[in-house]
């Protein structure tokens, strides 16, 4: 890997769960492998890459720790875990620590564990699996770092109150936990994909690197199914990502962008992931959305996308995984194939969901069907509504474009 940059963030939790395996105490070691990569970020370009870089970071890491332990501050409440830590230095080497086995998985597993917060689960898992530093987390997510070091530390003191331990869960647990994994990452991607606030569209890096974590998830289970459909979304999704805006920021809908713009490589790559996952296991409901993306991806025009099957789809994922979110995007592509009243009535079955309140995606949806219709004031409104629903400026200024052209000629009227 060229790139010290990405050998480290490879590497961290790597380094991280070979020391929380053999000494416990997640804080400590977390805080240690922190200290190893900003050395590293100091050192590395100017003395170069060391040949065991692993090993390497394992030994800055474990000083850190050693120093730690050995504080008087600390020395009363922690003098059986230096203890432990003073018979396990032999193995500690240089030499060996590059050739333990991976423990990633199992830091996967701690930082979703199931005392913590979905949002404490995100940022943990971004810091501690990703390698992320709290400033870059904090920026992705558009709020101070104050407010993220809390919410890391927060998570820590959570999983040492739950009395966590560096194992894998039980294997009754073990589903229950990797679906909450698979969920994070997901949640991690589309905030990078589509921003819930700011004046960026998107945030590229916080979509990367759940795609370079999910990567790393499939290495591990790749007979996985579910795990195998999320990564398929993930790259039939980002796919489009270079053309979803104009030079100036502006959004595009995905019915006007140019194709050609498409990431094919991505496609392709995707498209056989979804087939492998789809005839491997009866389909969750990440291959189906992973399907429901591969139709629009292989459809080289908008009006070429394969609606109908499309709507099909979304009818099985409703009675897989029953949201009203499901319903929406169901009623846009009923819309589009059986017209904008069926659209309309789908829609009209979850309109008092209390699940929808405050969801502009939900009233954008009802302001474009209306204007298929023709209920261009009704749908202005719709539109307004929307803009005023959503914190991201692109589609902030994208929904009031559209009531913008919906509005009454004022010589119309004379």
């Amino acid at each position: 890997m060229s790139d010290p940059q990405d050998l480290l963030r490879t590497l961290a939790p790597q380094v991280l769960g070979y020391l929380a395996a053999r000494h416990g105490q997640f804080d400590a070691c977390e805080d240690a492998v922190q200290e190893a990569l900003l050395a590293a970020h100091r050192q590395w370009p100017a003395e170069g890459v060391p040949s065991n870089p692993r090993g390497w970071l394992i030994t800055v890491a474990q000083r850190r720790l050693t120093d730690e332990w050995r504080s008087d501050s600390a020395r009363r409440d922690r003098e059986h875990s230096w203890a432990a830590m003073e018979s396990d230095r032999s193995v500690i080497d240089l030499a060996d620590v590059g050739h333990d086995g991976d423990d990633t998985l199992t830091l996967l597993f701690l930082c979703c564990h199931p005392a913590l917060s979905p949002s404490s689960q995100i940022a943990l898992t971004l810091r501690a699996v990703g390698g992320l530093d709290t400033v870059s987390i904090a920026r992705a997510f558009l709020v101070p770092e104050a407010t993220m070091t809390r919410r890391i530390t927060r998570a820590k003191q959570a999983i040492r109150d739950a009395g966590a331990i560096f194992t894998l869960p039980a294997a009754a647990d073990r589903a229950a936990r990797l679906q909450a994994v698979r969920h994070v990452l997901y949640l991690i991607f589309n905030e990078g994909y589509t921003s819930s606030g700011g004046p960026d569209l998107t945030s590229h890096e916080l979509s990367a690197e759940a795609i370079r974590l999910t990567r790393l998830l499939h290495a591990l289970l790749p007979e996985d199914a579910d795990t195998t459909g999320l990564l398929a979304l993930m790259l039939l999704t980002d796919a489009h990502r270079d053309a979803r805006t104009d030079p100036s920021g502006a959004l595009i809908p995905l019915t006007e962008q140019d194709r050609t713009r498409w990431d094919r490589k991505q496609i392709d790559e995707g498209i056989a992931l979804v087939t492998a996952a789809l005839s491997a296991a009866p389909p969750g409901p990440y291959q189906l959305q992973a399907a429901i993306a591969a139709l629009h991806a292989e459809a080289d025009r908008a009006e070429d996308t394969d609606w109908a099957q499309i709507v099909a789809l979304y009818r099985v994922l409703s009675h897989v995984a029953p949201n009203p979110m499901v319903t929406v995007n169901r009623a846009a592509a009923v819309g589009m194939l059986d017209g904008p009243r069926a659209g309309l009535d789908l829609l009209a079955t979850v309109a008092d969901d209390r699940r929808l309140a405050g969801n502009h995606r939900a009233v954008a949806v009802r302001a474009h069907l209306l204007e298929m219709a023709g209920e261009a004031a009704a749908a202005r409104a719709a539109y307004l509504d929307a803009a005023r629903l959503t914190a991201s400026v692109p589609e902030q200024r994208y929904l009031q474009g559209r009531a913008a052209q919906l509005a009454p000629n004022p010589k119309d009227s004379r």
